[in-house]
């Protein structure tokens, strides 16, 4: 069982390393393609911080945190159950309880 574990970590590491690398080559072979640096080409998230102001762009719309702030008091009316939410909080309880239980049982 140890093995099968350590061989499904080990793949499922190579796989995330190989999508990063094939974002990473696709996107120097767009700007290979274009032949030249465009300093109109925006990004697809971008954001910008004065110090007193941060303003944030998303495919080329302005996001402002008024905007933000309509949506979150929407949300909070709607009270919204969110299931993943929910399903991530009892895993990092059971993570911290089991490492807990771990670390007591290694220091005893």
């Amino acid at each position: 069982m140890k093995m099968f574990m350590l061989k499904f970590f080990g793949v499922l590491a190579i796989m995330f390393i190989s999508v990063l690398a094939g974002m990473q080559l696709a996107n120097d072979g767009i700007h290979k393609m274009k032949g030249y640096d465009d300093p109109n080409f925006q990004n697809a998230v971008a954001i910008d911080d004065d110090g007193e102001h941060v303003k944030a762009t998303f495919l080329g719309n302005n996001i402002s945190s008024h905007d933000l702030n309509e949506k979150k008091k929407k949300l909070e009316e709607i009270s919204a159950f969110n299931l993943f939410s929910s399903m991530g909080k009892k895993i990092s309880e059971g993570v911290t309880s089991a490492s807990e239980k771990l670390i007591n049982l290694l220091t005893q």
